[in-house]
């Protein structure tokens, strides 16, 4: 086994921080995760809205949220509020609906610059990591753990994940960017 594919789970987990964190970007569509992770003080604590309640979309722009512990609807009302997402709640007693305003073309198109900077953060992550394991492996050939032919091997490895990689997160952005562009 090459050091490259010890790394691998890491150059994933950049791809996964990647994937939640774009999930999270509002589009036209309702998506639980625009509100599962809003943290609520609950209990004496910040819990995400996630623990502490189901949450449907019984419509393409409608997200329901019904706490399991009917007290703490206010305390998520107004975590929600909030939350900057421009999300206004509408406390129906035992439920919280949230109505997603259609979004305007300014709005698109901000969130695209919002997604393209997300999109970088992601590829710098993959390049910082690519330049790490590349410093590895020339540190290898210098304590003579492996050869010359070796670290070019390793190298030319490197090269393909980083690319295999770089190309999941552009694929990941072109669907997003679909998502939020679509009406």
């Amino acid at each position: 086994m090459s050091i490259v594919s010890e790394y691998k789970s890491e150059f994933q987990k950049a791809i996964d921080f990647y994937k939640s964190d774009i999930n999270s970007l509002r589009t036209g569509r309702a998506n639980a995760a625009v509100v599962e992770n809003i943290l609520v003080d609950a209990y004496g604590a910040k819990m995400p809205v996630k623990g502490l309640a189901s949450i449907n979309i019984p419509e393409a722009r409608t997200i329901v949220i019904e706490p399991w512990d009917k007290g703490l609807i206010k305390e998520m009302e107004k975590a929600i509020r909030l939350e900057g997402t421009g999300l206004n709640p509408s406390n129906e007693g035992n439920i919280l609906r949230l109505t997603l305003p259609q979004m305007t073309e300014e709005a698109r198109k901000e969130l695209i610059k919002v997604l393209g900077q997300k999109s970088e953060a992601a590829r710098v992550q993959v390049r910082k990591l690519r330049e790490e394991i590349k410093e590895m492996v020339i540190e290898m050939e210098k304590s003579k753990e492996i050869g010359e032919d070796e670290r070019y091997n390793l190298q030319d490895e490197l090269e393909k994940v980083t690319g295999e990689f770089n190309d999941k997160i552009m694929a990941m952005r072109e669907e997003k960017e679909k998502e939020i562009m679509t009406i």
